[in-house]
């Protein structure tokens, strides 16, 4: 028997907000409770909460004085899915509202469906103005407003703005299958309108999203669900033929198969620590009909998997806090805090001296993050630099603005995910 879409939202966000868990990974475990017909409401109600956490949270609170709420992670996921759906959603206000009441009761929370009723309703009627400060008229934490604030002075409002926006969905042409204008034919035919990136020369922008089974191609390896500033990864990459090539940090798996599809007579190596994230990097080959050793190990510690070959190129696909793709992901911003961009730094720092010493001379590591922080970034690319002395940098991407060695670009430029590269080449002796 399926369970309300409204009770698995507040399941959802009580995983997210209490336990830590990922968006993804609480939807994968609790969506599947809903009836297929709910399973979008259900998405709807976690990802506009997460979204607007602090405002739907501030509303809540002007008008429930206690906060008893705040300390009842069931409760609390349940007020702010409701506070989204009444003031976000179309649903009509006594569906909402009554099946709200009736989500209270299934919670096992039926002292406070009387609450719930009273606060979704004045919400539908009459809602509270927010508060003025700007972590909740951004609705981002207090210190990520900080940071964003320090790192992008005259930027910052429109980042914080942009981190609200519903993303577009973009995709990846394998050009050794189909060219770009004929992709863009076969999605015209199926009424999809799309129009070409601005940058990456195989990306596709899709004018409505859609469901991904959906596209034409996608189960044949000719189209990829990709952003385009991440599309720039392998390009910057540039392989040659015969080259051995290092993707470290390699899941999903999307820039390894646009590795392969852009020079497939490298020889690519796809390595990370997670043996079930490393499936999804052999399923997204196999969909391309492309081959690579997929390997579990850590790229911080080498000499526990590397044969001693070196390579020509390495992709390190840095993990981070991933502040460029929170309009994607925006649990990112409630699974942060202040001393994860040090804390990143310093995992990013070993991984790019641990890396550097297998690649060859003459060969070129390019360091990538989904991070918009100068601290996870340019300060780890200038204090490798500065440490080692066969290292410089390589060509720039063709987007983004210049920051010390490496390029930044901000959510929402060129409709793109925020990303920061740096290209380093190894002198020869």
């Amino acid at each position: 028997m399926s369970t309300p879409p409204r009770v698995v939202a507040a399941l959802v966000l009580e995983r997210v907000l209490a336990r830590g868990e990922t968006l993804d990974e609480a939807l994968a475990a609790q969506a599947p409770r809903a009836a297929e017909r709910d399973r979008p409401l259900v998405q709807a109600l976690a990802y506009g909460s997460l979204r607007w956490l602090t405002r739907l949270e501030a509303q809540i609170s002007a008008l429930t004085p206690r906060n008893d709420w705040r300390r009842d992670p069931l409760l609390r996921g349940l007020l702010v899915a409701g506070a989204w759906e009444a003031q976000g959603l179309s649903t009509p206000d006594h569906a909402a509202v009554s099946e709200a009441v009736d989500a209270a009761r299934r919670l096992r929370r039926g002292r406070a469906s009387g609450m719930v009723n009273a606060v979704l309703r004045r919400l539908r009627r009459d809602p509270p103005a927010l508060p003025a400060d700007e972590a909740t008229q951004y609705a981002l934490p207090a210190w990520l407003v900080e940071a964003l604030r320090r790192a992008w002075p005259d930027d910052w409002p429109g980042v914080a703005e942009r981190s609200h926006a519903h993303p577009p969905m973009t995709l990846r042409v394998n050009r050794r299958q189909a060219s770009r204008e004929a992709a863009l034919a076969a999605l015209a035919e199926q009424g999809r309108e799309a129009d070409p990136g601005t940058v990456a020369p195989e990306a596709v922008v899709l004018r409505t999203p859609c469901a991904a089974s959906e596209l034409p191609g996608l189960a044949e390896g000719w189209l990829t669900v990709q952003d385009e500033a991440a599309q720039l990864a392998a390009p910057l990459l540039d392989p040659r033929p015969g080259d051995r090539v290092l993707e470290a940090c390699a899941a999903p798996g999307g820039k390894a198969l646009h590795i392969l599809e852009r020079q497939p007579e490298a020889s690519l190596m796809a390595l990370d620590r997670s043996s079930r994230r490393l499936q999804q990097v052999r399923d997204n080959l196999a969909r391309g009909g492309c081959e690579a050793e997929c390997r579990v190990g850590d790229a911080a510690e080498p000499e526990r998997w590397w044969d001693g070959e070196p390579f020509q190129r390495i992709l390190l696909d840095a993990p981070c806090t991933g502040t460029g793709v929170i309009r994607r992901h925006p649990d990112i911003k409630w699974l942060r805090d202040p001393a994860d961009p040090e804390r990143m730094a310093a995992v990013q720092r070993a991984l790019l001296g641990a890396l550097w010493r297998l690649l060859a001379p003459g060969g070129r590591l390019v360091y990538a993050t989904c991070s918009i922080l100068p601290a996870e970034n340019e300060a780890v690319v200038a204090d490798f630099l500065a440490r080692q002395g066969d290292a410089a940098p390589a060509p720039a991407p063709p987007a983004g603005r210049p920051t010390g060695a490496g390029y930044q670009i901000l959510p929402g430029e060129g409709g793109m995910d925020g990303f920061f590269y740096a290209c380093l080449e190894r002198q020869s002796a």
